[in-house]
Order: C-alpha cells, then structure tokens, then sequence
C-alpha cells in the first residue's frame, strides 16, 4: 500500500470545525494565539515567559514532589520536576479522564504525542527545557464515562459507585474485577506482564487518582512524563484570585457567550454557566449557582453569602473544583505551559476560550490537535493490497466503499447517468411539442419525465443490489477487514484497549509509537504492527 499516513481532513472522522481549524481558516484566527507550527513557539516562549508568575514554581515543585513521594520514578522524570523550578523551563501538555486500565487506546497517543513534542522542541530551542505533563482528570465526576474498558470486543466494566471526584474514588472492589479480567488474558510472557501492570497499579493503591498515577508513570516514566493531580490545596491556592472573579462576576460567561456567537455555524462543544465552578467533598461534586443573593450548593442545603463564600475560598480552594470551562485556566494558571495537546472535541471548546484568557489576562495556550493511530498487522496489510484496496478506501463509509467496489468489479456499468441524460434529451424534444398546444399537456409531459427518471433510478438500485449479491465473497473479505481495523465502524483508537495490541507486540509497542509519531505533521498515522 502506497502510504502509511492519511490526512485528518480526509480521514471523515474530522468535524467541520477542526477541519477549518487545521486549514488556518481565516474566520478562526481570531480564536487561538498562535498556530502549532515549530517557527511560533518561540513567540509563544516569549509571551509565557512574561506572563507567567515565576513565584509559582516552587509551589509546583514542592507539590510534584509530594505527589511522587511513594513512587519510583526514573531519573528523567525526577530531572524534569527539578527543572520546573528554574525560569527556562516550559511545559507541554495533555488532559485526560482516569479510565480504568486506561480506557481506549488514544490515552497513549495523546501522551506519545506530548513527549514527542518536547523532544522536538528541545533539539530546536536547546536553551530551554520542556517537560511532558500528564494532566490527570481527577476532579472529574462522571463515572460512567471511566469505569470500563473494551478488550477483544468484551466490555470490562467496574460496578461500583461514585458520587465525588472519581481521583478520590476508592479502589475497593477491583480485586474481583481483576480475577475476571486476567481469565480472558491467558498465560503468556506478555500477559503476565499485563497483569502486573494491573495488580500493581490497582490493587496496591487506595484511590484512582494514585493508580492511574502509578500505570501511566510505569508505561511512559522512563520518557521523563510528569504526572500532576490538581485536585491540591497548594495549587488551587495559586488559583484563588481566578475563582473569586468567577463567583463575583462571571467573567467567564459573558466572554465565552460572545465567542460562541462567532462559530454559531459549526456545532459548539460546551455551553458556559453562570458560576463555572463546583463544590466538591470526598463523596460530593455539585454546581454552584447564585440565587436570590446566596450561593447555594446544587441539590444540596449547603448556602453561603458572599462574604462567606469568599473567606472559604481563601480558607479552602480545595473545595471549589472549575468545570470544563474554567478547567483549562486553572491549568495555564499553575503550569508554565506552551502547548495544549488533545482530540477534535477538546481542542473544539478550547477555541471557545480565547477571549475569557485575553478578559482575564492569561496567555493562551499554542492548540494541537493529538495524533491519531490506526494499528494494522502486516498481514492485515497483505489482505488489503490483495483486494487492491487503499487506506483511504479503508477510511470510508462501508456503504460507500461497497458501492464503488461494486462499481469497479463489475464488468458492466452500474451508473445509468447516460440513460438519464439520454431520456431527458427525448423529453426536451417532447416540451417543446407541449409547449405549442394546450398547457395542461406540459404538465403531464413533466409529470411523466419525473416518473421514468424516477423508475431509471429504482432499477439502478436494484441493479447494484444484484451485483452485490454476485460479489457477495470479495465484498465480504473487504468488509471483514474493515470491521477488524474499525471495530463497530469506529476508530479503533476509540475502541480498543492497550492491553490488546500489548498481548502481541510486549515492550515494543510503545517503543514502535515514539519512533513513529510526529506531532506536528498533523497526519492520521498507519502503523504496522
């Protein structure tokens, strides 16, 4: 096959907004800073640089540090939290939810992404250092977007409860779900392997946040990745000034309404609340919304004045958790960062924020769009080059790759277009008979044209439903393929777990994605297993 790369725009998993945003559209420049092409990150460097409360540092070296106090972390890792410290130093980042045994497999390409990035960064501007960031979802409450994964089209799922932040979301109970899961994994080297990486990481630690800490820092610590859970007094304290303003003024409602309205045209991704923020508590994660001169706690009988509100922020920020919104402030808040690494949908609702960061002077983030991976074996790619397939007809519609395979494997035409055309041409010569008698025959000669055509495009369907029928076995194999590389006609990125693909390739897997992912080039990757 004559590439391994595709581009987002063609791939048709691309929204009309991204689409627009990856061709620098000039309706949506107003939207982001800079665009994430190698030359801007050094007017980004610059802009940060500026911006950035150097005062911060400490406070994230100090809470790294406590965060990865009972974890065994590769020198990079430790060498990367020390330079956090210094003012040369700049992060990338990625966000993601705490999915149980890291949820679909994008989780990996979003942090290979990451890592890749700095890694480039460094080899062009070496006299700064850039750090990989993991931005664990702790504060996040749906838990039944997290409490499961697929593995060889079987659902794992974790039932259990949670009402709170899922990182504080005890792990009791995964013990049993861990003797399900290790059944269907079998006995070999790799296997065993996978099942450490389980056991260790949830059932040796208390919480979710702690366990995901501990299988993302097994997977990628030796890249020097930098783990950080913001649910943190420390951090938030850094963010007090940003949550009081959002309690006082909403600034970030009426900022983010008035950019919706510029990108009415496209589907927006999240809509702003009056308060972007929560009240949360172990076991407890529910809006804040100001009514009749109180803040009340949603459906709960937690209320508070202002005067009260604000003292508990300088008290206890811990207790006010920023939603999707104001999430991403809160990040460049406390990080030194450059760069936002995500899917579609995330970088989606970051352009909705530009004008709340410009409102509230915080720089804005450089937005990349997280590589995409289609995982193929060689003999997946044997089967595709015998049936003369391309990677973009794989990408396409299975109606529509049906459809113009029967086309082409047909020994006759299957389009009657010249039959139409053909017709259309005797009922011209029929209208302007009509035209020279009664009126009402045009009516009818119209009405009878409608009807062949009509009768021309019913056969036309039937005739390729025939040819189906006698392609029966090559429209099979090519399906059957499809259906392996896109399970339930999704991206296999979406679908399947890691532990599926490590089953066969081991230590190599995420070896083989460094090497073959480039952030930057904005390309659908094809990598062959």
């Amino acid at each position: 096959m004559p590439t391994d790369c595709i581009s987002y725009q063609e791939s048709g998993y691309f929204s009309p907004l991204m689409k627009d945003y990856l061709n620098q559209e000039s309706n949506l420049q107003s939207l982001y800073n800079h665009f994430p092409v190698l030359e801007n990150f050094e007017k980004q460097l610059v802009e940060k640089q500026a911006s950035y409360d150097s005062n911060s540092r400490a406070t994230l070296v100090s809470v790294l540090h406590q965060q990865y106090k009972k974890s065994t972390i590769s020198s990079l890792t430790h060498q990367n939290i020390e330079a956090l410290g210094t003012s040369n130093t700049f992060t990338v980042t990625t966000g993601h939810q705490l999915n149980l045994f890291s949820g679909p497999l994008y989780f990996l390409y979003k942090i290979i992404s990451t890592i890749n990035l700095t890694n480039e960064l460094k080899a062009n501007y070496p006299a700064y250092n850039f750090v990989p960031i993991y931005w664990m979802a702790t504060e996040d409450h749906d838990f039944d977007e997290i409490n499961y994964f697929n593995f060889k089209g079987k659902k794992f799922r974790w039932n259990t409860e949670s009402t709170g932040p899922v990182g504080r979301l005890s792990t009791n109970g995964l013990d049993e779900f861990f003797e399900i899961f290790k059944l269907e994994l079998g006995h070999t080297t790799n296997a065993d392997k996978l099942k450490i990486y389980f056991q260790d990481a949830y059932l040796q630690h208390s919480n979710l946040a702690d366990a995901t800490r501990h299988l993302a820092n097994a997977l990628f610590g030796e890249y020097g990745l930098v783990i950080i859970d913001a649910d943190n007094k420390d951090l938030k304290q850094l963010f007090t000034s940003f949550i009081k303003e959002e309690l006082t003024q909403q600034t970030a409602h009426k900022a983010v309404s008035e950019t919706i309205k510029k990108i009415s045209d496209y589907n927006i991704q999240v809509n702003p609340r009056e308060i972007n923020l929560f009240y949360i508590e172990d076991n407890l994660r529910e809006r804040i919304v100001f009514e009749n001169g109180k803040y009340l706690v949603n459906n709960t009988t937690i209320e508070f004045s202002e005067k009260e509100i604000l003292a508990l922020v300088d008290a206890n920020p811990e207790k006010f958790s920023p939603n999707v919104i104001m999430r991403p402030l809160y990040q460049e808040v406390i990080l030194p960062n450059l760069c936002y690494i995500g899917g579609g949908g995330e970088i989606a609702y970051w352009l909705e924020l530009k004008s709340f960061f410009d409102t509230v002077k915080v720089t804005f983030p450089m937005l990349l769009v997280r590589n995409s991976v289609l995982l193929a074996t060689r003999k997946q790619v044997s089967k595709a080059e015998k049936l003369g397939l391309s990677w973009s007809d794989l990408f396409a519609n299975q109606t529509y790759l049906e459809n113009q395979l029967t086309q082409k494997l047909s020994s006759f035409s299957i389009d009657l277009t010249p039959q139409k055309e053909q017709l259309q041409k005797q009922f011209k010569a029929l209208f302007e008979i009509a035209l020279q008698t009664d009126k009402s025959f045009v009516g009818a000669v119209k009405a009878q044209e409608t009807k062949q055509i009509k009768g021309l495009e019913n056969l036309e369907k039937r005739l390729l439903k025939a040819q189906k029928r006698k392609l029966k076995d090559e429209l099979e194999r090519t399906t059957d393929l499809q259906n392996e590389l896109f399970p339930n006609k999704s991206l296999q990125e979406r679908q399947n777990n890691f532990s599926e693909f490590y089953l066969d390739q081991g230590q190599q897997l995420i070896p083989k994605l460094i090497d073959s992912l480039k952030p930057l080039e904005q390309q659908f990757n094809i990598v062959i297993l």
